[in-house]
């Protein structure tokens, strides 16, 4: 009973193995199939067959180079699944791949070690044995059966407990999966895994020695042990887990940093161009002004005379022309004014067929919040915008943009929205839209600064996507910031 008993545990945990495997590369990486479902369960089923057959050929022995011939053989298999049904040519795989042999020895060996400790039953059934309290053989051999069983049972479900554990913390401490793991990086990250996985190869040379023969567990020679492995097991499965979540938090903070300085140059050369836009507007308003009246007393002079009809036509013309100088969006505030009147000349240029609706953006007395930081909001919002309105293929509705604001109690909004075509395409563990620009270090950034500047405000950001339209709205506070303005 108990022989079968283990058998099988063994065939529950290659099957457990194979389920673990598909499902922690299944998260990294992307199928060749376009099955997800079917080629995960393909991979499963082929890593428990062969675990099977690599355990039935290659038994563990005590003091036998098997030990590592069993470990090599599996390690291989798990290569070559990815390799086979998984776009695996990739810096993460190699992570990927010891770091889940490595939570599988180590989850195994805290699970064994928790075993040994069970051993004291036998000792209690030994006392009563001793005493004289059991002696009907049947009952004690169905019990120290029942026993062992129990043992394994407790010694698989840790080791399960344990595995699913730290593989979906993994999973959700990798939060950016798609970002490009350079050799330091990868070195940082493996070193913890293949450090673990070293000393459970190690463990599985001496945890079985031989004494006058016979072989014998380390961890009767020397019962500390059974405190010992487990917590040094413990603190290897920790290394792992939190050099996933260090890098991640590395990644972030490197991130925002670039996100910062890019924002810092982005604003400057804002306040440059405002600045420069602010004093050309203010020479054409004047030049306009003086202007204007020039033409007419030229076109009252030339009006005198029956020869001048074309003359009149021509001044009648520049004066339409000094008409078209006049600013057309006037929100109430200098920055998103030459921001939209510098948009709208690039559209009417650029991309003719775009509408950009600014009536409903109006920003009252009231609003105390920088000029700068909402030029930063309307700024990134408008060049998305206008990024997604010129990826449309026509045939449809005339793309528009349409801006907007309103104010609730103390928190003032804004709102985009965008004509667009496609879907948006939102990957897990990420805030905004995936990109598709061949750069992918530097996606997103817009709307990152957009979120960087409304958490200025204790506001936040919100977008959504339906029916060919995009959405973003932006909530502030409206009080002025206690960080550095730039302005």
């Amino acid at each position: 009973m108990l022989d079968i008993a283990n058998a099988l545990f063994e065939v529950y945990y290659a099957v457990f193995g194979g389920f673990c495997l598909q499902y922690f590369l299944g998260n990294f990486l992307e199928c060749r199939g376009s099955k997800r479902r079917r080629s995960g369960f393909c991979v499963a089923a082929a890593y428990a067959v062969c675990s099977l057959c690599i355990g039935h050929l290659c038994p563990y022995r005590y003091e036998d180079i098997r030990v590592i011939e069993r470990q090599a053989a599996l390690f291989g298999v798990t290569v070559l699944l990815a390799l086979l049904f998984y776009r695996a040519v990739r810096a993460v795989t190699g992570y990927l791949l010891i770091t889940f042999a490595a939570i599988s020895q180590i989850s195994f060996f805290i699970a064994y070690s928790v075993l040994q400790m069970g051993k004291q039953l036998y000792g209690v059934w030994s006392w009563l044995i001793e005493g004289k309290r059991l002696v009907d053989n049947d009952t004690v051999t169905v019990i120290l059966c029942m026993t062992a069983i129990g043992q394994l049972l407790l010694m698989y479900g840790v080791c399960t407990v344990l595995c699913i554990y730290s593989l979906k913390k993994i999973i959700h401490s990798f939060r950016d999966k798609e970002h490009p793991i350079g050799r330091t990086e990868l070195y940082f990250l493996i070193v913890p895994s293949a450090v673990g996985l070293l000393i459970c190869m190690l463990l599985r040379f001496l945890v079985v020695t031989a004494e006058n023969g016979a072989p014998k567990l380390l961890y009767d020679q020397h019962p500390a042990l059974t405190v010992v492995v487990p917590v040094i097991m413990f603190l290897c499965l920790l290394s792992i887990l939190y050099s996933v979540k260090l890098f991640q938090d590395m990644i972030a903070l490197n991130r925002e940093r670039n996100n910062r300085i890019i924002m810092e140059r982005q604003i400057g050369s804002m306040q440059a161009q405002i600045a420069e836009m602010e004093h050309i507007h203010s020479g054409i308003r004047s030049m306009r002004h003086d202007m204007k009246n020039t033409l007419a007393v030229i076109l009252r002079l030339a009006g005198q005379g029956d020869d001048n009809a074309e003359l009149q036509e021509y001044l009648s013309e520049l004066n339409r022309n000094f008409d078209s100088l006049e600013i057309r969006y006037k929100t109430g505030n200098a920055v998103v004014d030459t921001l939209l009147n510098m948009k709208s000349h690039e559209l009417a240029h650029m991309m003719p067929e775009v509408k950009l609706y600014a009536d409903k953006l109006l920003f009252t007395d009231n609003i105390v919040i920088g000029s700068y930081d909402i030029g930063v909001i309307v700024g990134n919002a408008l060049d998305n915008a206008a990024e997604a309105c010129g990826k449309m293929k026509g045939g449809g509705e005339e793309p528009f943009i349409r801006l907007s604001s309103f104010a609730k109690g103390k928190m003032f909004f804004i709102k985009v929205e965008n004509s667009f075509e496609g879907k948006v395409v939102r990957k897990k563990g990420m805030e905004f839209p995936a990109t598709d620009k061949p750069d992918k270090k530097t996606h997103g950034i817009g709307l990152a600064n957009i979120k960087s500047t409304a958490e200025k405000y204790h506001g936040g950001v919100d977008w959504q996507a339906q029916d060919g339209v995009f959405t973003l709205t932006v909530m502030l506070k409206n009080e002025r910031s206690t960080e550095n303005e730039y302005r």
